[in-house]
């Protein structure tokens, strides 16, 4: 009888070890679906409160598997398929608008979104609340007016081969010339000619309607000849200076939907602060 008694105690105790066990592994899960749920209502209000159709490119990192690991994120042909399908179910007199948070991605993906957005008829807004560089900088510019936080920023569009700048490469051939570099290095020059120069082509096609052709031609060259390094971060004013349909401030709203697309919770948050608006009250003496 004892030996019985031991042995149900045992497994009452597995038990209990393995509902936490899966508790805890299905948790993630059931927050990432409370967060999914509390995004489509608040993506929902702004629509109403904007009568548009908005559609979110936001890429970060998400502890979105049972395990909790994050992946990073960015622009991708599963982007463009969603984003074009979006487009697609937006009838023609409703405005579009995009919160874009973007490090870049696919030339690719970010053309078409750029050119399914460029051809919508009705108007077109881009909301930067804190940065869309490379491949989102393409997709900014299709847009008929960009609305960015004052401290955000967008990049140069110069095109990448792997780790390298495609204008780099075409740099080490000009300084070595042909004859001292081998014959895969003169390849990849050929490839990072035809990418620079078919970045630059789309790049006029979306700033050709938005000013003249001349100043159309520069801008381009300008964005995608590496007069940058492909991090160097363009702000607003230097924006507005080249004559971007840019306006500077974001609806509250916009900085609400990205506080619910958190990156994954760390063991020691690098950034600490009150969540609290402070006021000149709470800068007198005496109040508490």
């Amino acid at each position: 009888m004892r030996t019985k008694g031991v042995v149900a105690v045992a497994f009452s105790l597995t038990e209990i070890l393995w509902f936490v066990f899966l508790f805890m592994a299905f948790l993630p899960l059931l927050k990432q679906q409370r967060l999914e749920i509390v995004r489509l209502k608040l993506i929902r209000q702004i629509e109403l409160k904007r009568k548009s159709r908005l559609i979110t490119l936001i890429h970060r990192q998400e502890s979105i598997s049972i395990l909790g690991i994050p992946i990073s994120r960015y622009i991708n042909i599963e982007d463009s398929e969603a984003v074009l399908r979006a487009i697609r179910l937006t009838p023609d007199d409703m405005p579009i608008d995009l919160v874009l948070h973007t490090p870049g991605g696919l030339v690719l993906a970010s053309e078409q979104i750029a050119r399914a957005l460029q051809k919508h008829p009705a108007k077109v807004t881009v909301f930067v609340p804190h940065y869309a560089m490379s491949g989102g900088t393409m997709i900014a510019l299709a847009a008929d007016e960009i609305v960015m936080d004052e401290n955000a920023v967008l990049g140069p569009v110069d095109p990448q081969l792997g780790e390298f700048p495609a204008v780099s490469v075409l740099e080490v051939v000009r300084q070595k010339g042909r004859d001292r570099v081998d014959d895969r290095t003169l390849m990849l020059a050929e490839i990072a000619s035809k990418a620079v120069s078919q970045v630059k082509e789309f790049l006029y096609f979306l700033l050709s309607d938005k000013m003249e052709e001349a100043r159309a031609r520069e801008l381009a060259e300008l964005l995608a000849s590496g007069t940058w390094t492909h991090d160097y971060p363009i702000d607003c004013e230097k924006l507005k200076e080249m004559g971007l349909p840019v306006t500077v401030g974001l609806m509250s709203e916009i900085y609400y939907l990205m506080d619910l697309y958190p990156q994954p919770p760390q063991r020691r948050p690098s950034v600490q602060f009150i969540p609290l608006p402070y006021g000149r009250r709470e800068d007198q003496p005496g109040r508490r």
